[in-house]
């Protein structure tokens, strides 16, 4: 597999990570079963891109790549859907996990 392939299939995983966490929020504590169903699908679809991306990428860095991803699209969208608060704090600590992520992969 070519690194590239190796970030593309990270970069899903990281979004089905934001969508495994949103579906946390949907499926009311995993009571409503095709939420519970769908957030289930996603987070085992996360980690199966994740391992697949792990035979080409070093595991530091996939993780924390992986986590960043899904740790500021989590809070991006929690501010955009859910109506979480968009204070300069919280967006300036998006800021710094996106240049996280970004410096990871620049520097692999």
């Amino acid at each position: 597999m070519s690194a590239g392939l190796s970030w593309t299939l990270l970069v899903v995983a990281g979004l089905l990570e934001v969508a495994f966490a949103l579906g946390l929020k949907h499926a009311s504590g995993l009571q409503r079963p095709w939420a519970a169903a769908g957030t289930l699908a996603a987070l085992l679809g996360s980690l199966a891109l994740l391992s697949a991306a792990l035979r080409q990428l070093p595991v530091g860095t996939a993780y924390a790549v992986w986590t960043g991803i899904g740790a500021a699209g989590t809070a991006l969208l929690g501010i955009l859907v859910l109506g979480e608060p968009a204070t300069v704090a919280r967006l300036a600590c998006v800021g710094v996990i996106v240049c996280g992520v970004v410096g990871l992969r620049l520097a692999a």
